[in-house]
């Protein structure tokens, strides 16, 4: 069964969701993972995107675009909530609501920050994956 983690960071904590997804593809990755970054939008796709370019200065994230980038070549790929691909091993959510396909994974990393909107949607989720069994796990971030 597919464990979910929610990493909340705290208020006044370094970043927001999208530098915390960052922070978790690299230390997903760096353990042998293969990832997929679920976006809202092709606009946040391009944020996250840019975002692994710059997101620490003495290390690269192999990284790339669902459907353009060559999987065997980028262990992190960066989607939209409609498409996987291929993908099964760790799903870090960035969208608003949960991501039909989330449940072929091994683990699900959902990114919270303190935005109202993505906050109360992660509050929705959460109640959804407990009514629905998953094992869930809690993570305050600072």
């Amino acid at each position: 069964m597919t464990q979910v983690d929610f990493y909340i960071l705290q208020p006044g904590g370094r970043g927001n969701r999208y530098t915390l997804a960052a922070r978790l593809a690299e230390k997903a990755w760096s353990s042998g993972h293969r990832v997929l970054i679920a976006t809202e939008s092709k606009e946040d796709l391009r944020h996250m995107d840019r975002l692994l370019w710059v997101h620490r200065d003495q290390s690269f994230i192999p990284h790339g675009i669902l459907g353009k980038a060559d999987p065997e070549l980028n262990p992190v790929l960066i989607g939209t909530r409609q498409h996987a691909g291929d993908e099964h091993d760790v799903l870090i959510d960035l969208c608003l609501s949960t991501p039909e396909y989330f449940s072929r994974f091994e683990r699900v990393a959902e990114c919270v920050d303190q935005e109202p909107g993505p906050l109360q949607a992660s509050r929705e989720k959460y109640k959804f994956y407990q009514g629905c069994g998953y094992p869930l796990a809690v993570h305050n971030i600072s």
